[in-house]
């Protein structure tokens, strides 16, 4: 991984910026892509400081079309290629379908799937053979609870994207795959009304940390994971394997 360039979506995320730690340890050269400013540089120092050969952070709206291309252009720029993208962007609401609005339905939508496929579409018009995109969906994609239809619809969607992606994106040597995690210890668990009401309990033992995500992402980006492509690996401690 030393070099190579990974652009990080959500990159100042729990999960996001675990992720970019991950591959700093390998001396990536790193993007973090996230709506909110890196204002004070300790993302970005954290970074250097874990073994990132070169750090990036750049505030943008992944549901821009424009501001998109001028990440993927920057990064070329700057780095000059771009080997793995690495989709972790995502946001959610807590309403009954029936008080959804559309603006309700295309913010969800924005943020969690449509930036991410115009950041895929953006990997196989210009990554060279060997790079690969990395999704992080959620195990909502499969099974999920009340009041997070928008955001449990934007992660199916994000896993069917996955497969068409790697579909189209074989005979150009690049690899999609996903990520289903279930509970991770972020901002985004904690904040759930379903948790702090109650309505939703979770053993302490089928919460992951957001480092375990991250050894996952890494994997799939690595040339040991060469022949997995179109796939989903959920990540949830065996919580929805059981009875």
């Amino acid at each position: 991984m030393v070099n190579r360039s990974v652009l990080i979506t959500g990159g100042r995320g729990d999960i996001g910026l675990a992720i970019a730690r991950a591959f700093a340890e390998e001396g990536a050269k790193l993007v973090l892509v996230d709506k909110r400013p890196d204002e004070d540089g300790l993302a970005v120092a954290s970074l250097l400081e874990a073994g990132a050969s070169e750090a990036v952070s750049l505030s943008i709206d992944v549901a821009d079309e424009e501001a998109v291309g001028r990440a993927v252009d920057f990064t070329f720029a700057e780095f000059g290629s771009l080997d793995t993208i690495v989709n972790v962007a995502g946001m959610m609401i807590y309403k009954p379908i029936t008080e959804l609005t559309a603006a309700d339905w295309r913010s969800l939508l924005d943020v969690n799937l449509i930036g991410a496929a115009l950041f895929t579409g953006h990997a196989l018009r210009v990554m060279p053979p060997g790079g690969c995109v990395v999704n992080v969906a959620s195990v909502h994609a499969v099974r999920t609870s009340a009041l997070v239809a928008p955001y449990a619809a934007a992660k199916a969607g994000l896993v069917s994207l996955t497969r068409s992606a790697a579909i189209e994106g074989k005979p150009r040597g690049i690899r999609v795959n996903a990520v289903l995690p279930g509970a991770v210890d972020t901002e985004m668990l904690r904040a759930s009304p379903n948790i702090r009401s109650g309505e939703e309990v979770i053993d302490p033992a089928d919460i992951a940390q957001p480092e375990q995500i991250a050894a996952i992402v890494r994997f799939l980006a690595s040339d040991a994971a060469s022949f997995i492509t179109g796939e989903g690996i959920v990540a949830d401690g065996g919580r929805m394997g059981r009875l």
